[in-house]
């Protein structure tokens, strides 16, 4: 909890008035303040976007990134944030819920585009809560968590996950199950990654056309499985039209609610593969067509930045700007040759529980609030995004939120002693790493994920890794055979927290 000179600073900042509203998880009553004035609130979340990939972060990058970097220098910037897993699915759920992915059915891996919703309609969500405070929700882009899909008779598509061909979808018939049902006003995107079928568009609980026309699988770069898209869908427009979707609810909503905040949930489609950047923005880097196509992510991040300010909702908007995962560029020898470190200086890549699959670019920007061009190098995750807007916003978090550990003191004092209490990072095979302070456990003798699999590992290599992050970042000193009592208070900290929710600070 923030200490009483800090709560009072926040009160005194967003305007709450304590006292006037308990949330249980299910409800929430609000009783406004007079002249409380609460922030626009809104998530970028990049795919599959490195650390290195960000020149703010990165000296050495060969990707020019001024709009992000216009974000560093404006808020704060943690350079020790981490998803929860080193894949998409899990971190999104992990975000959107507080809670690990792997206390779900979901145990490694990811979703496909036809698979079964993971989000109950009955779990809080950071929409669903901000919605019982008032906010209007919406999500735009990649979805990604499974959605209500239906046959011809009304029943689920699906009881599985993995499911890449069309089981038999009815899309004359709305979703059952989706962003609508968890606290979501309005919803445009797809419904996985980019390169994964079914290749339309959905608004709300309809798919805007029918996908009808076949496509065959593409290999790298362009990278999409083989399915049916919509007539309107073309790959390399996507990021573009999920911008213009964003624009356009934006603008309605400040035309229509001025005095209603809002929360946008933004789920960037890119850099994820396909890699198609368009004419505009190809040779725009020294980093070859991936490196173009951040640059596009790049300008469609500074296109959200502009109508903010265009619509004068910049001053009252705190903006968070991330990834889902490290990038997967690392291994590929076609890339290798521009020397652009996509991951920076941390080992490892997308899936991997090595820092280069799960530590990410973290910018919070909050004009007046948040100090500008400052930097954060506490730990944080991005599972704790749910209590830190929570205790900004004057609530506690709901009980089923019960890994999200709120950071909230950090925003507004970067270089605070506050430290997030130990936590746990999950990789693409399901193996699990455990972050406490400077030390890090990995249950696992290789990547846990594609860079080096189990399988590759010599047979002589201890069962476990142990780092020392503040003295080896780059995690390539095993110190296992000397530091085993470390090791065994991390195990015993990893079995405690997977046995059940661990208690708040």
């Amino acid at each position: 909890m923030l200490n009483c000179k800090l709560r009072d600073l926040l009160a005194a900042l967003i305007g709450v008035c304590s006292g006037l509203s308990s949330f249980s998880g299910q409800k929430l009553t609000h009783t406004a303040c007079a002249g409380e004035v609460r922030p626009n609130i809104v998530i970028i979340l990049a795919d599959d976007l490195g650390y290195g990939d960000v020149s703010a972060l990165n000296p050495h990058s060969k990707i020019p990134t001024p709009r992000i970097d216009e974000l560093a220098a404006a808020g704060v910037v943690f350079t020790d944030a981490h998803t929860p897993s080193s894949v998409c699915t899990p971190t999104r759920y992990g975000l959107l819920t507080g809670r690990y992915c792997w206390r779900t059915r979901l145990k490694s891996g990811v979703l496909f585009g036809f698979d079964r919703p993971l989000i109950e309609p009955t779990r809080p969500t950071i929409a669903s809560f901000l919605k019982s405070l008032g906010y209007a929700t919406a999500v735009v882009g990649k979805w990604h968590l499974g959605l209500g899909w239906q046959t011809s008779d009304g029943k689920p598509v699906t009881n599985s996950d993995g499911t890449t061909n069309d089981p038999g979808v009815d899309y004359s018939r709305p979703l059952s199950e989706g962003p609508l049902t968890i606290g979501f006003d309005y919803f445009f995107g797809i419904a996985a990654s980019l390169d994964m079928a079914p290749y339309c568009y959905i608004e709300n609980d309809r798919v805007t056309q029918v996908p009808t026309e076949p496509t065959e699988g593409k290999p790298f770069p362009v990278n999409w499985r083989p399915g049916k898209r919509a007539k309107d869908f073309l790959h390399e427009e996507v990021l573009d039209k999920c911008a213009d979707a964003a624009d356009r609810w934006i603008r309605a909503h400040s035309a229509t609610h001025p005095n209603k905040p809002f929360f946008l949930y933004y789920a960037l489609t890119a850099p994820h593969t396909p890699v198609l950047p368009l004419p505009p923005y190809q040779g725009k880097s020294q980093a070859g067509i991936y490196g173009d196509f951040v640059v596009q992510v790049d300008a469609i991040v500074g296109r959200l930045i502009d109508l903010l300010r265009e619509l004068k909702l910049w001053d009252n908007t705190l903006l968070v700007f991330t990834s889902d995962n490290g990038s997967t560029m690392t291994i590929r020898p076609d890339f290798q040759k521009y020397g652009h470190a996509t991951n920076y200086v941390f080992r490892g890549q997308k899936s991997d529980i090595w820092e280069g699959g799960h530590r990410v670019p973290f910018i919070v920007t909050w004009p007046g609030k948040v100090p500008p061009a400052s930097r954060c190098e506490t730990a944080i995750s991005l599972v704790d995004l749910f209590a830190t807007l929570c205790e900004l916003l004057g609530h506690q978090p709901p009980p089923a939120a019960e890994d999200s550990v709120s950071f909230a003191p950090l925003l507004l004092q970067p270089n605070s002693q506050w430290q997030r209490p130990a936590f746990i990072m999950h990789s693409a095979a399901g193996f699990f790493a455990i972050r406490e302070g400077q030390w890090k456990l990995l249950e696992c003798r290789g990547s846990g994920g594609w860079s080096l699999p189990e399988a590759k590992v010599p047979q002589d290599a201890p069962p476990l890794q142990v780092y020392n992050l503040a003295e080896d970042v780059g995690e390539r000193y095993n110190l296992y055979p000397q530091e085993q009592e470390i090791a065994s208070r991390l195990m015993a900290l990893l079995n405690q927290i997977r046995g059940g929710p661990p208690a708040r600070p």
